[in-house]
């Protein structure tokens, strides 16, 4: 499933690949500029301390494993850091980035972020609809944790398909809280022994929602702590391209199985709503210059106001003239309009929303950028 681009004059990029070794030096190796988007799901240093029981006193299958383990804050800073540099050297300028944390390791990853030159867009709390209980009776259950957007750098005009997020919300603006389930049932992976395949296993539907606002198709992604696959899998089933890294074995074999059995979705059903100022602008004077309307036409409103429209792609109202929305402004005593929804026009008996001609010739912009 190993495929390959190379952009001129940079090296090959090892795409839909899982990459073997330590992840800062895997990604040193990499062209610069090169990904669209990173989610990092980086160790937690939980700093657990003996073992955790139910109250029936059997083990709680915790998060214990070698790669969590920092002999200091000291040492886990220094390795926050040196994957974050290496991890935005990768970025190209309007790429971001996503980490996922937890109450242990999220405070240090965002200073240790700003630090590197990242400019902090948003953190989303994931709050877990079925989180473990908490045992000891000590503290609050952890039902959440947190994920920082980012992008490489302040100004940067980075991608969020606000409108596809919306619609997945049932028409309401997406929150920057998620309540999405923990992985179990038949989404846990299990390893030969029947067992978990990795401790802290992401759920599909969080990197679905993430992928979908702040990717596109054919972007590539990049996850320098891969474990199981799952960033890989959703990207591959979007139609994104992945790359990751992954030192451990046991975590590489489960991954490789599972993506084997990924299938892409459609081409059809991959694009997603998007922001009307995502679309191309047209000038109203291009509707002019096509003789779409004509210089001396007459533009009327819901309410019956009338404006006549001139060679150079301005109206005529009275005494007031200027752009479709300078003139619907002034008319309705309001401090701005927006002329492609305001303005109308009559033909054949009919009553016709500017607004059509412009959708056509975008349309046609469309069709010629495909």
């Amino acid at each position: 499933m190993k495929t390959m681009t190379k952009a001129k004059g940079a090296a090959a990029l090892p795409l839909n690949t899982i990459l073997e070794g330590d992840c800062i030096d895997v990604m040193n190796s990499l062209p610069e500029a090169s990904i669209d988007m990173i989610f990092a799901d980086p160790p937690y240093n939980l700093q657990l301390k003996g073992d955790l029981h139910r109250p029936d006193n059997s083990r709680v299958d915790a998060v214990d494993d070698h790669w969590d383990q920092f002999s200091s804050f000291a040492a886990y800073d220094r390795f926050t850091r040196d994957w974050l540099k290496a991890a935005r050297r990768l970025l190209k300028p309007n790429g971001a980035i996503w980490v996922i944390g937890s109450y242990h390791n999220i405070f240090r990853v965002g200073a240790a972020l700003q630090d590197a030159g990242y400019w902090i867009l948003n953190d989303v709390v994931w709050r877990k609809s079925n989180p473990m209980p908490n045992f000891r009776g000590k503290r609050f259950t952890n039902a959440h944790e947190t994920m920082i957007w980012a992008s490489k750098a302040e100004g940067a005009k980075y991608t969020f398909n606000y409108e596809a997020l919306k619609a997945l919300n049932e028409g309401i603006q997406m929150r920057s809280d998620w309540v999405i389930p923990i992985c179990n049932g038949g989404e846990r992976l299990k390893d030969a022994k029947g067992e978990k395949a990795h401790p802290t296993q992401k759920p599909q539907a969080l990197l679905h929602r993430v992928l979908v606002g702040a990717t596109n198709p054919g972007d590539v992604v990049l996850d320098p702590f891969f474990g199981t696959g799952t960033t890989g899998a959703v990207a591959k089933m979007l139609g994104r391209d992945f790359i990751g890294i992954e030192r451990e074995a046991a975590y590489r074999e489960v991954a490789q199985k599972r993506l084997s059995k990924v299938r892409k979705f459609d081409k059809s059903v991959l694009q997603v709503s998007t922001s009307k100022r995502a679309e191309p602008r047209v000038p109203f004077g291009q509707l002019v210059e096509r003789g779409m309307l004509r210089p001396g036409e007459m533009l009327v409103s819901s309410n019956g106001k009338a404006a006549k429209v001139r060679a150079d792609g301005t109206l005529v109202a009275d005494t007031i003239n200027g752009s479709i929305h300078q003139v619907g402004a002034a008319l309705e005593g309001a401090p701005s309009c927006n002329g492609w929804t305001y303005w109308h026009i009559r033909r054949e008996g009919k009553t016709i929303p500017i607004d059509v001609f412009r959708q056509q010739i975008r349309a046609e912009m469309a069709d010629r950028a495909s």
